[in-house]
């Protein structure tokens, strides 16, 4: 039978990481990669039947890729700690390694909760990721929200998972500051410059992306604020931006 390595990477998941090894108890490894959390994520994490690895975090494709490398098996299924396995996903993973029909992945759709709400809209209705797939023809890309890369068919899975991404407005607003830092470290390598057109016009563009055009109002006042922290996310990575141009942390 065909065996799968699911990897969990962490850092600070204690909410989470129970949850998120119970819901891929199917897979015949489980490695939590964690990035020297300091809350009790590793101690709940060692109640279970989990190999961890401690790696100090660089960035998430090669966090990711390096939890890959030291899979025992052929089919990865990666779960980000936030994310849940639904009963209905599981048996379409178990089909799919046994029949891939060609498909070295699969797409899996998300179904988004801010703040104990399901968001629908704002562009969350296309949410997609690949989370399942064969190692050996595929890899990471990408210093913050990475992709796979994929050599070869990727297919698509009819089900959702759950993604419990942000707990509330201030958490939110946290990863959207370290995400801004990850994106502006990669523009600085870039050699990517600074104008007003970056944080006076793309942040309100952002917004009105996600409220107007992907149908962020249709979720309500939970659908303007997450529009709102999206525009947010654009603005604090060109402020970063600007403050490493000049040198100031």
């Amino acid at each position: 039978m065909t065996k799968i390595t699911a990897i969990i990477p962490t850092l600070n998941e204690e909410i989470h990481i129970e949850a998120a090894i119970k819901s891929v108890d199917f897979a015949d490894e489980i490695i939590v990669i964690d990035s020297y959390s300091t809350d009790n994520t590793v101690l709940l994490a060692e109640k279970h039947n989990v190999k961890i690895i401690k790696r100090e975090f660089d960035d998430f494709s090669s966090q990711k890729n390096f939890a890959i490398s030291k899979a025992k098996h052929a089919w990865i299924y990666v779960l980000d700690a936030d994310e849940r396995v639904t009963p209905e996903v599981r048996k379409e993973i178990l089909e799919a390694v046994q029949n891939p029909k060609n498909n070295v992945g699969f797409f899996v759709r998300r179904s988004f909760f801010f703040a104990g709400r399901n968001i629908n809209y704002g562009g969350c209705q296309r949410d997609k990721v690949v989370r399942l797939f064969l190692k050996e023809y595929s890899t990471y890309e990408g210093v913050v929200h990475e992709t796979i890369k994929a050599n070869g068919k990727l297919g698509f899975f009819k089900n959702k998972i759950e993604h419990y991404s942000y707990k509330n407005y201030n958490h939110y607003i946290s990863k959207m500051n370290h995400y801004g830092e990850l994106r502006a470290k990669q523009y600085l390598k870039n050699n990517k410059k600074v104008n007003l057109y970056h944080v006076l016009i793309k942040p309100p563009a952002r917004f009105f992306i996600h409220y107007f055009i992907r149908l962020g109002f249709l979720d309500g006042f939970p659908g303007f604020i997450f529009a709102k922290a999206q525009a947010y996310g654009v603005y604090v990575r060109y402020i970063k931006l600007w403050l490493f141009n000049r040198n100031v942390k």
